[in-house]
């Protein structure tokens, strides 16, 4: 299901068996946008750096997006200042989290498309014009959660600063 990715931790590709085993441009696209991954991480390509580093402060605010408003707001524990603020906070992690994602994606992405056309996986025309778009549509999904953690941001800073 979505479970395509790199695991820079243990240094391997974790593929679905639909994109492992299929013959489709868009099961390719998807496993040389992961193995563009790899090489970022072989390169040490910073973005990739500040990423992975990010992942444990990113993981915790998630967390804490999640079970603030049920816990702390709901139930009175945390003023309506102290909760906006931690929410604010914790969405801004995200956000920063979701930018810095968003070189890494495109540059796996660019890299997997020139890799598969460098070495005739693909055929100029019509089967490199599917992987292009596979690989655009993933991206963009990637711009579609900043701008949304984003808006998620301002939602929760608004308030504090117009007071």
């Amino acid at each position: 299901m979505l479970a395509d990715h790199y695991d820079p931790l243990h240094k391997r590709l974790v593929l679905s068996t639909d994109n492992y085993f299929g013959r489709s441009v868009a099961a390719l696209g998807v496993a040389a946008h992961e193995a563009g991954h790899a090489i970022q991480h072989a390169q040490a390509y910073l973005p990739l750096q500040l990423r992975m580093a990010a992942v444990g402060l990113t993981t915790f605010a998630s967390q804490v997006v999640m079970w603030l408003p049920l816990f702390g707001m709901v139930t009175g524990l945390l003023s309506t200042y102290t909760g906006l603020m931690v929410m604010a906070v914790s969405w801004g992690v995200i956000m920063a989290f979701n930018l810095i994602t968003l070189p890494v994606e495109f540059d796996a992405s660019r890299r997997a498309k020139q890799t598969v056309l460098r070495m005739g996986l693909v055929a100029p025309g019509t089967e490199a014009d599917g992987v292009n778009k596979v690989l655009n549509a993933a991206a963009w999904t990637y711009v579609a959660a900043f701008l949304t953690s984003l808006a998620y941001f301002l939602w929760f800073l608004l308030p504090l600063l117009s007071g």
